[in-house]
């Protein structure tokens, strides 16, 4: 089955309303296809002047790969612990588990024009300040805090000279960190940042793609 076409009808007829989720954006497919999914759906609501993140998984099948579609608009702080919640679900899943399925953000690739998928299936997150001491964080403002032997900001522009610059322990890392207040589409646009530049391979850097700090 296409998702598209999953995704259209599941936001469509959704309790028998229409819902939307506005996705995040970016240039680049990171993954392009995804097969045997069940689709999660974190919403955007407000309620007064409070902003909530509203979870449905009513569909979602432990052994299958599971996408979440969630609204660009929600603030990390609330996003964040829900993605928590049910990885700890699947990972603890026993009697249907399925070692092969994995879990995907979706997005709008807006130079292909089709949807496209950031896997994160190996994250584990954590919602306090990293302890490391070289650590990338990345603020709501734009900028990214590198943490070492000096403490200074930078423009994302410059991530990949950076890291081409890093001359580290062999036995430190390099962990990301993200700011809890910036909103989930620009959370998106920094993983998939960081995505590209590793995939390339930093050398004398090691950088840690499993887990991640929100504060």
């Amino acid at each position: 089955m296409k998702y598209l076409f999953l995704l259209f009808i599941a936001l469509l007829f959704s309790c028998g309303k229409k819902e939307d989720v506005l996705l995040p954006k970016s240039n680049v497919s990171i993954v392009k296809n995804v097969e045997d999914l069940s689709p999660i759906y974190i919403f955007f609501k407000t309620k007064g002047k409070d902003t909530i993140a509203e979870l449905n998984r009513k569909n979602s099948i432990i052994s299958t790969n599971w996408i979440f579609n969630i609204d660009k608009r929600l603030p990390l702080k609330l996003v964040i612990p829900e993605v928590m919640k049910l990885q700890e679900k699947k990972r603890a899943e026993k009697a249907h588990k399925n070692e092969k399925a994995e879990n995907y953000y979706s997005y709008a690739d807006s130079v292909g024009k089709n949807l496209a998928f950031l896997p994160f299936t190996k994250v584990y997150y954590k919602m306090e300040i990293a302890n490391n001491r070289s650590q990338l964080y990345f603020k709501k403002n734009g900028l990214i805090q590198y943490s070492g032997r000096k403490i200074y900001d930078f423009p994302k522009n410059n991530l990949k000279p950076l890291l081409d610059s890093l001359v580290i322990n062999p036995k430190a890392e390099i962990k990301f960190s993200y700011d809890k207040n910036m909103t989930y589409g620009d959370y998106i646009q920094c993983k998939i940042l960081v995505k590209t530049i590793i995939d390339k391979k930093i050398p004398l850097v090691f950088i840690n793609e499993e887990e991640e700090f929100v504060f």
